[in-house]
């Protein structure tokens, strides 16, 4: 069962916090409690020394211990929950603090083990004793015993800042759980709700609104770029739906004109209109012969497009095939008293094949003979750097629009409105051009501005 992006992205953002949070937790944990019982050892420590140190100073040597009954080392036992025992050298018990405030501790102590959940071998309830002899200017003067109940006489104080500790990680843990919950779901719509409008503009597309145009604004970049190319793919398709209606509109034109002609002549033939002159009937085999051209261009573009072209290559000056082709054409150019510059650099040797850069000359410099105003100039150029080879036809011409431009080397597209074949053609010689061009590995590119001419760019 497939889910949501959005519902996948904040599981997977709460499973990583989660898993981040128990990780952090346990490591924390385990550091926290090994710091505290190296803590309460070392508070354990301190208390026997000071009950030692204090006992040592009640220590008369005229008479030992006479002070021992002193209320001092009492509290002492009473506020840290101790059973002291002193004895002197010969083992007598001299001091005594009583084991009964030590009850308390004792009944507290299953209550303690459950809260700081101990295994069950704790000896938090387990009595222990420690015996430490006591010394005076390097002399032993008896012998102190320390009881207490638990482990490292662990006390209320004690329980309560390592169950306090223990809540503030539990609340913490809740607290960044909700947290990151809340930032999820945030970070999870902001991610899909601008995914979601694309998707429903993309199936827009798919049902053929074409004008739909995506409006999310992101501060992702990827998204972002998403909603661009969807503006672009929706433009692009659109554009192309205008190519494939015009092109059946010129496909019909470019048929119906030498049919109709045909039906024209050979209707009025068979009604005995006409006598079937040679003069009408070559007519009539001009209009078949436009037909067969017309036919025989569509299967070169089929076979250019299909990737069936083969090149047949040769070493040859590029130089010296240009100004044979435009030798072809100076008595052309001559009817229009066209002035030819040629910048042709010398000796530029190249392998392709000859006959296709022939033909890709032809019509290009056919349009520039065609769309150049009378008295005008064609430059026509070549060059070579370190990366490519350069040629560039320059015309005076009436120009291309900008919103034409784009559409030049589409099949059957021609730029202005009219239709006639003396001046438009069938429109498939710029398309043919392009596809010779890029057999090649080369390209080409046209500037154009309306009444200042075009150039066209190849390079190879």
């Amino acid at each position: 069962m497939k889910t949501s992006l959005g519902k996948r992205f904040a599981l997977s953002f709460l499973l990583t916090v989660s898993i981040s949070i128990l990780i952090t937790s346990i490591i924390s944990n385990y550091m926290i409690d090994k710091k505290f019982d190296k803590y309460l050892l070392e508070e354990h420590e301190k208390k026997i020394d000071k009950v030692k140190s204090l006992v040592e100073e009640l220590y008369n040597p005229k008479n030992p211990f006479k002070k021992i009954h002193d209320s001092q080392i009492q509290r002492y036992a009473v506020l840290e929950d101790l059973y002291i025992q002193i004895n002197d050298t010969y083992g007598n018990v001299v001091f005594s603090s009583g084991q009964s405030h030590l009850v308390h501790k004792k009944m507290m102590g299953s209550m303690m083990k459950h809260m700081m959940n101990r295994q069950s071998n704790s000896t938090l309830t387990s009595y222990k004793e420690e015996s430490f002899p006591i010394m005076k200017n390097g002399e032993n003067i008896g012998t102190i015993i320390i009881g207490y109940f638990g482990t490292s006489n662990l006390n209320e104080r004690d329980i309560g800042f390592k169950n306090t500790l223990n809540q503030s990680f539990l609340i913490s843990v809740i607290i960044t759980f909700i947290f990151g919950f809340i930032i999820s779901l945030i970070m999870s719509k902001e991610l899909t709700r601008p995914l979601g409008k694309i998707t429903r503009i993309a199936n827009e597309m798919r049902n053929g609104n074409l004008k739909i145009r995506s409006e999310v604004n992101s501060n992702a970049r990827e998204i972002d770029e998403l909603s661009k190319s969807i503006n672009y793919l929706a433009q692009t398709l659109q554009d192309q739906e205008k190519l494939r209606k015009r092109l059946t509109s010129d496909m019909a034109h470019e048929i119906r004109t030498p049919l109709t002609t045909l039906q024209t002549h050979v209707e009025a033939l068979m009604d005995g209109i006409w006598e079937p002159t040679p003069e009408r009937l070559q007519s009539c085999h001009e209009e078949i012969l436009r037909l067969k051209k017309l036919v025989n261009h569509l299967q070169d573009l089929a076979r250019l497009e299909q990737g069936n072209l083969n090149l047949n290559k040769t070493h040859f000056s590029l130089s010296n095939t240009l100004e044979k082709v435009i030798d072809t054409f100076k008595p052309q150019y001559a009817k229009k008293n066209l002035k030819i510059i040629m910048n042709i650099l010398p000796k530029v040797e190249v392998f392709m094949d000859e006959d296709k850069i022939k033909q890709i000359l032809f019509n290009i410099l056919s349009n520039s003979y065609k769309y150049s105003n009378d008295d005008g100039v064609i430059e026509i150029g070549l060059k070579k750097d370190e990366k490519e080879i350069i040629i560039w036809i320059k015309d005076e011409g009436i120009g291309i629009s900008n919103e034409h431009l784009p559409y030049i080397f589409e099949r059957f597209y021609r730029g202005e409105a009219s239709r006639s074949r003396e001046t438009g053609g069938a429109g498939i010689g710029l398309t043919i051009t392009k596809t010779l061009v890029e057999a090649h590995g080369g390209k080409i590119e046209v500037e154009s501005e309306i009444g200042k001419g075009t150039t066209f760019i190849i390079k190879f």
